[in-house]
């Protein structure tokens, strides 16, 4: 078996999808599939929303093509899968799109093609799920006329170091064969080298704990600002004294959203209790995690009924609202819940990010973009997004922004110095 010369189909062209498409499509034939005709429209004509590939990027990919329809998969023999994998309102894993996505790869599955799945999942999915939809739909028998494949996805959106190519890559292949073939397919794009692992399992359970790992260490030092606060300490402070010893590790308090953080631990969760045991360390930080944009809100409520304010007759400017700095991606943002915290409370809150798409965090979360200026004053500043914008503002120029007397500043991403701020009138809160 050999993969040198086989046309690459990657289904799902979103902020994983599209940069590997690219990289791909700088060195052999490769096929970019959404079933979406307008994002499809968009990228043949040289641009991306999603801001993770430049024009100039697009362009350099000069064996790429894209396409929303069925046929066009047929002539490809190894087929990428990175569509989203979520999580339900009751934060229960959401397989639909990776369910739709192998009936789509099986209706075109030939003998002999490769299905190698990039979603983050739990430990089983890619064979317990995926392969029998493959199989109902081709009519086809796996590891006897296809093989599968897993190489989770390892991209930071919005991260222009960190970049696709120079992060190690965990590959798994379905044989031992396969999974070599598979390992050297990715060898050709990826600068930094790979990582094979032993079992499709292992690389599935290899990149969930990822996150979890991340989302345990945040929960911890979230933990610490809310028994801080009650001591009337600053966490920050605390972190950066303990962070003078060289193995401490420096993790921040904050608010967990995005596509895999505030997703992926669910997914490990989840195995779990279906084999009988019910994780309690994991679940406990994600409670800690999902209860910070509340915790947030009721807090800048109590400082603002301190100061005076008239909380059910006030205006509140939220600047930020995307899950993390310097990208347009809202998935799963935790800003929106604070948002609505706010306004179960009666405040009139107002969202601005230079970096959101309106029209999208609308859909999304129901929430219209506005602004906040001098011309548009408001009661209390929450600051809940490390933008640059926000990042390089001076703090004289936020108070402009204010009209109470005694406003009130929630530093989410503890951006500014809090002597500084409180030097110019505000009231500061932050984790």
């Amino acid at each position: 078996m050999t993969l040198n010369n086989s046309i690459i189909a990657v289904i799902g062209l979103g902020y994983v999808g599209l940069p590997l498409a690219v990289e791909f499509g700088k060195h052999r034939a490769t096929l970019g599939f959404d079933i979406n005709q307008t994002r499809i429209d968009e990228l043949q004509s040289g641009k991306d929303h999603t801001l993770e590939c430049s024009p100039r990027e697009l362009q350099s990919a000069v064996h790429l093509s894209y396409s929303a329809h069925l046929q066009d998969l047929q002539q490809a023999q190894v087929f990428i899968v990175t569509v989203p994998t979520p999580v339900d309102q009751a934060n229960r894993p959401d397989l639909t799109p990776l369910v739709k996505a192998s009936e789509t790869v099986g209706k075109v599955l030939k003998v002999g093609d490769i299905v190698i799945y990039e979603s983050t999942v739990y430990p089983g999915a890619t064979e317990e799920v995926c392969v029998p939809v493959l199989e109902r739909l081709s009519g086809l028998k796996f590891n006897q006329h296809f093989y599968c494949g897993y190489s989770p996805e390892r991209i930071n959106p919005g991260d222009k170091v960190n970049t696709l190519t120079t992060i190690k890559k965990i590959t798994s292949g379905s044989t031992p064969e396969v999974a070599e073939e598979v390992d050297q397919l990715y060898r050709q794009i990826i600068q930094a080298g790979t990582w094979k692992a032993s079992s499709i399992k292992v690389a599935e359970a290899a990149k969930v704990i990822e996150n979890s790992q991340r989302d345990l260490n945040i929960a911890f030092v979230n933990e610490l600002s809310v028994i801080f606060d009650r001591i009337g300490i600053d966490t920050l402070e605390v972190l950066e004294a303990a962070g003078s010893k060289w193995n401490f590790l420096p993790f921040r308090p904050g608010m967990v959203g995005g596509h895999c953080i505030g997703v992926d631990p669910y997914y490990l969760t989840h195995k779990a209790e279906e084999l009988g045991y019910h994780p309690q360390v994991i679940l406990a930080g994600r409670r800690i995690n999902d209860d910070m944009s509340r915790y947030a809100a009721r807090n800048m409520v109590k400082y603002m009924l301190q100061n005076g304010i008239d909380v059910p007759r006030s205006t509140v400017g939220v600047m930020g609202i995307t899950f993390k700095e310097n990208c347009p991606d809202i998935r799963n943002s935790k800003v929106a819940d604070l948002v609505h915290e706010l306004q179960h409370w009666g405040v009139n809150v107002v969202v601005s990010d230079p970096w959101a798409d309106a029209e999208e965090v609308q859909h999304e979360y129901g929430i219209t973009l506005g602004s906040v200026s001098t011309s548009s004053k408001v009661d209390a500043l929450v600051v809940a997004v490390g933008h640059q914008e926000f990042r390089e503002m001076p703090i004289p120029r936020l108070r402009e922004f204010c009209k109470s007397d005694k406003p009130v500043l929630g530093d989410i991403k503890a951006l500014y110095d809090r002597h500084e701020a409180a030097a110019n009138g505000f009231t500061v809160f932050r984790f």
